[in-house]
């Protein structure tokens, strides 16, 4: 049995415990051991959690620890996840039992697949990247590591996403455009055309707001 350490104890580390226990390898692969985080008081006033253990940068790694990285802001999911990795750690994917993932679609490691979510037939997910709930990635779609897709995102077919992006709530890619590096398409947005490197887009159409 692995025992399942949550880096990030606060809200959205705490909808990730939630969904861990509704997998269903809960209590058959792993048991969940607690979180790390280095806010040793992000529990307080909450109940029904396991404990925050330590920082990452000074958890010691046990025998049978498996991860998983609960951070929304790819930028800090990146940081923390390379510290544990450097440190031996193995990172695993949760998915939710109500996710639909389609053929020949390839989930990475240590990636987030939250409930309800839809995902099309030969969609390939990078390493860490998060699906909210109701968020729907058409067939042939390429989503790079790090990336997080918030709630009612949508990828139309052949979209491809590039490292440490973000869309946020409501989002919308049409078919065959890319968003590079490092951008952030704003909630409610509908990206028409090819969003830049390091580009903050907003509205419909989306325009770069930075």
């Amino acid at each position: 049995m692995k025992n399942l350490i949550i880096i990030g104890a606060r809200g959205f580390g705490r909808e990730v415990y939630c969904l861990a226990t509704e997998t269903k390898e809960y209590n058959v692969d792993f048991d969940i051991k607690g979180f790390l985080d280095d806010k040793a008081d992000a529990l307080d006033g909450y109940k029904n959690y396991p404990p925050i253990l330590d920082s990452v940068e000074n958890y010691v790694i046990q025998e049978n620890d498996v991860f998983i990285c609960a951070l929304g802001d790819p930028t800090y999911k990146k940081k923390y996840a390379t510290i544990i990795q450097e440190k031996g750690g193995e990172f695993i994917s949760l998915i939710h039992p109500t996710a639909h993932i389609g053929l020949n679609s390839i989930i990475g490691k240590g990636c987030i697949i939250c409930a309800n979510s839809f995902i099309s037939c030969d969609v390939t997910l990078g390493d860490f990247v998060t699906v909210q709930p109701f968020s729907m990635l058409g067939h042939d779609a390429k989503v790079s590591s790090n990336c997080q897709l918030n709630t009612y995102s949508f990828l139309g077919g052949f979209v491809e996403i590039g490292n440490n992006v973000t869309l946020h709530t409501g989002a919308i890619v049409v078919p065959h455009k890319k968003v590079y590096d490092n951008s952030i398409v704003g909630a409610g947005s509908v990206a028409i055309r090819n969003v830049k490197e390091n580009t903050t887009v907003f509205g419909i159409p989306a325009l770069t707001i930075n």
